[in-house]
């Protein structure tokens, strides 16, 4: 190994995996909507968060609009 490396030689390149990368956050989402996404999850087979992420995914992904009634 060398005792030291020149930066500008070693090619630097992006990271090819930073636009998937996940930013964490804090969130307040109702009880009965975490145990909807768990049922679902076990069901699937795969982590409750993992799920909610991949959902909000395609909703941003497929530009969906939200139909909101408050009455």
């Amino acid at each position: 190994m060398r005792e030291e490396y020149d930066i500008e030689k070693l090619n630097p390149r992006k990271n090819p995996y930073s636009k998937r990368l996940k930013k964490p956050i804090t969130i307040n989402i109702n009880e009965s909507t975490i145990d909807y996404f768990k049922a679902k999850s076990e069901k699937i087979g795969i982590p409750y968060q993992t799920l909610i992420n991949l959902y909000l995914t395609d909703c941003a992904e497929n530009d969906r609009e939200l139909k909101i009634s408050w009455l």
